[in-house]
């Protein structure tokens, strides 16, 4: 891994994460390529990683030996048609990270020889606290799911997913889901601040208890339902809030909310596939 050349299309805010992420892990700066139109840009990245960087996305990738598609959406198939021909020659193993676009399409406008990967970051990768998931087909071997699963670690979490339809549900959940959590502690927040608490005071303690309460919940052998039930006392303050929640139907909400997420993942999913 360690020898490997590894070349981003695309010098945006993720791949800056990624970049982070893996050289902190411990690759080697003269082993990672960005490909990025802007020349701002490019000094940018060279200046703060030590990296190289290019304008030319088919030179980029005909020294790759791992290739991270972190373009958007939008200009993906172009982007990858363009890379094609390069990527006969080297066939290097192509992650990507644009969201909505199906591994049939990728494997279309890529070519059938290459080896492709789907992969679903957000935006806490930013601070190496990620949660990302991963499709392969079948015939990606081990070796190669190895080498993509090690990349994406180095932004937090990876999972894989069994069926390529899970990335839909994947992206209801932790893609879209640094929105949600952002929006509770927002409520709770202005909440706080009418019940009289000042508005830097308000915004420390929301924070702090979000943070607090999600390391619990990670370094815990219990499950949610068992850390809810430890911290609410019968007829305390926090089981009359918890009610309320209830009988206002907020696990429907949810459960309404996470569904119109994944079904606006499919239907964007096929309006950007192209050729599929």
């Amino acid at each position: 891994m360690k020898t490997k050349t590894l070349a981003f299309i695309g010098g945006g805010n993720m791949a800056s994460a990624m970049i982070n992420g893996l050289i902190e892990d411990g690759t080697d700066p003269a082993h990672i390529l960005v490909a990025e139109p802007n020349q701002a840009r490019r000094e940018q990245l060279a200046v703060r990683f030590g990296i190289r960087t290019l304008e030319d996305n088919s030179e980029v990738a005909r020294q790759a030996d791992v290739l991270i598609l972190a373009v958007k959406p939008q200009a993906l198939e172009a982007v990858a048609k363009d890379l094609s021909p390069a990527l006969q020659q080297q066939a290097p193993l192509c992650l990507s990270i644009a969201a909505g676009i199906r591994h049939a399409s990728l494997q279309a406008w890529l070519g059938e020889d290459v080896p492709v990967i789907r992969v679903m970051p957000n935006t806490p990768a930013m601070l190496g606290a990620g949660a990302s998931g991963l499709y392969a087909p079948g015939d990606i071997n081990e070796t190669q799911r190895e080498l993509a699963e090690h990349i994406i670690r180095a932004t937090g979490i990876a999972v894989w997913l069994d069926d390529e339809s899970q990335m839909d549900a994947l992206t209801a959940v932790s893609g879209s889901g640094p929105a949600y959590f952002f929006l509770f502690m927002e409520a709770m927040q202005n909440s706080a601040i009418k019940l009289g608490l000042p508005e830097k005071t308000a915004h420390l303690l929301v924070l702090q208890t979000a943070l607090g309460a999600a390391r619990m919940a990670m370094e815990s052998a219990s499950d949610l339902t068992d850390l809810r039930n430890s911290v609410t006392s019968p007829g305390g303050t926090t089981e009359a809030a918890l009610n309320i929640f209830s009988n206002g139907g907020l696990a429907q909400l949810v459960d309404q909310a996470l569904t119109g997420a994944r079904d606006r993942s499919i239907s964007l999913s096929e309006s950007l596939g192209g050729d599929e």
